[in-house]
């Protein structure tokens, strides 16, 4: 065999297994073929997140999304994340499912699977304060924390934060349950050593951008031929609770109000800034107020118009800040 035709056969040997490797490698990671290495994709896109048929249902009706021409998405793990745009800016979005170890674990994956310069949450909430937010407002919180998690006191030992016989009706006193002391939660990141924290700061950069980007929105009022009582309004600097239990008792959204100062409750946003500060990404959380502890619940067209507006703020932060690049463009 000839020097030339040796050549020849090598070369095409290095490419058979350069295109099964790469084939093999597509095979192991789906997402491959949006993020290859001659930068067909030279951006960094953010990440969308929320829990509910509703809220996607309201980023679908606005019109504002464009799914990707040649790759709409991907299915990792039982979830389909889209690859698309959010009135032109790039985004990959999951619904997450409710609770929070389903919202971790998207998170997680949309994070370690994509090039994502940060993660957008939103959703729908509770109000525990209806002074300040009312169904179909927009809260824009400063921080959030997992008030789900409790230490159990032992009948008649020493007190916790939350005594049941306190809420005795009709008259106050001993209680069986005894106490419970809410609990901080690990936080482990690449760069520090694990510590315990109750409050989970928003990032800063981005609460701050987002109260610029928001501060004169105007949200919609009415769906399907109904209407709220008054015009929504975005609130800032609140801060949030976040637990697997959804809150509709009046006593306990109060508690929880007086305690921590907490003004909504929801089962996902601790979740999204706890995943988003362990792998020290950039987060920003909305939250649609669906209805008020204690209070009837609020009617679909109400739920809907929380989603809906939830989704506009963070549509207009989203196009308000600048799409990352890829050194290698």
């Amino acid at each position: 065999m000839s020097s030339i035709k040796l050549a020849v056969l090598l070369v095409l040997g290095l490419l058979l297994a350069m295109a099964q490797q790469s084939m093999q490698l597509s095979l192991r990671n789906p997402t491959a073929e949006i993020q290859t290495s001659n930068c067909k994709i030279a951006f960094l896109r953010l990440g969308l997140v929320f829990t509910s048929d509703n809220n996607e249902k309201a980023l679908l009706d606005s019109g504002l999304y464009e799914p990707d021409s040649e790759n709409p998405s991907v299915d990792i793990a039982g979830r389909r994340f889209h690859i698309g745009t959010l009135n032109n800016s790039h985004i990959i979005y999951v619904k997450a499912g409710r609770h929070s170890v389903n919202v971790a674990t998207a998170v997680q994956i949309l994070l370690l699977r994509f090039r994502t310069s940060g993660i957008v949450f939103f959703g729908n909430s509770g109000s525990l304060d209806e002074k300040m937010l009312v169904p179909g407002d927009v809260a824009v919180p400063k921080a959030v924390a997992f008030t789900g998690i409790w230490e159990w006191k032992k009948f008649r030992s020493e007190k916790g934060h939350l005594v049941f016989g306190d809420f005795n009706y009709p008259e106050n006193g001993e209680n069986l349950l005894g106490t419970v002391e809410y609990e901080k939660i690990n936080m482990f990141t690449p760069s520090e050593a694990p510590k315990e924290v109750f409050w989970l700061p928003i990032t800063a950069s981005w609460y701050d951008a987002a109260t610029e980007a928001l501060k004169d929105m105007k949200l919609r009022q009415c769906y399907s031929g109904k209407c709220l009582p008054g015009k929504p309004k975005v609130v800032f600097g609140t801060k949030g609770s976040t637990s697997d239990f959804y809150v509709r008792n009046k006593a306990y959204g109060d508690f929880l109000n007086k305690n921590f100062d907490a003004k909504t409750a929801d089962t996902a946003s601790a979740s999204v800034a706890l995943t988003s500060m362990s792998n020290e990404k950039l987060f920003v959380v909305f939250q649609g107020v669906s209805n008020v502890a204690g209070e009837t619940s609020s009617n679909s067209g109400v739920s809907y118009l929380a989603s809906y507006n939830a989704m506009l703020a963070a549509t207009k932060f989203i196009n308000s800040i600048p799409t990352p690049r890829l050194a290698c463009e």
